[in-house]
């Protein structure tokens, strides 16, 4: 008999937590960070002005592989004495490994200042997530990379509006366009 108590007992308990869960549904939402990363306005400016930033040096750099390459249809045509042909082919050699060595230089760089950008922005992206979150009463948000989100759950088009918006005021307060 009490065994019996003690059955109905833990099936009653049970009932109770399954309609207590039931009713506090969680409400939770997906955020596919890398679709932000590439669209958020924020970032779009800021690789804007990696681009003006990094421009000039590019430019030379591409400027000087044009020089290289002419160097190299001179050596090609022949018409070059033994000895400016020697000069010629070590200069050219100098200026590739100087065009190599300034690219990785000017790589290492970018990549480093763009990583700079991005974490300057994950601050803003995060608040503008959590107010999303809030505004809309979501439990839990969860980002990329992940397994699989349904589609349903997926709020990155009002995060990138958020962003957007923020931007906007942004631009406003320094008067820029």
């Amino acid at each position: 008999m009490r065994k019996c108590a003690r059955i109905i007992s833990v099936l009653v308990l049970g009932l109770v937590f399954a309609a207590t869960a039931e009713a506090q549904q969680l409400r939770i939402g997906y955020v596919d960070m890398k679709k932000v990363l590439d669209n958020a306005p924020q970032v779009l400016a800021g690789r804007a002005r990696l681009d003006q930033e990094f421009r000039a040096r590019n430019d030379a750099i591409e400027l000087d592989e044009v020089r290289a390459n002419a160097l190299e249809a001179r050596l090609a045509q022949g018409d070059v004495s033994a000895d400016g042909r020697v000069q010629l082919e070590r200069d050219l050699r100098e200026m590739r490994r100087n065009i190599t060595r300034r690219k990785e230089d000017l790589r290492d760089e970018l990549s480093f200042r763009r990583t700079e950008e991005v974490q300057s922005l994950e601050e803003q992206i995060n608040v503008a997530v959590q107010e999303i979150a809030e505004r809309n009463g979501y439990d839990l948000i969860v980002s990329s990379p992940v397994i699989y989100a349904n589609p349903d759950l997926d709020i990155t088009d009002m995060i990138l509006e958020q962003l957007e918006v923020e931007f906007a005021a942004d631009q406003l307060e320094l008067g820029t366009p």
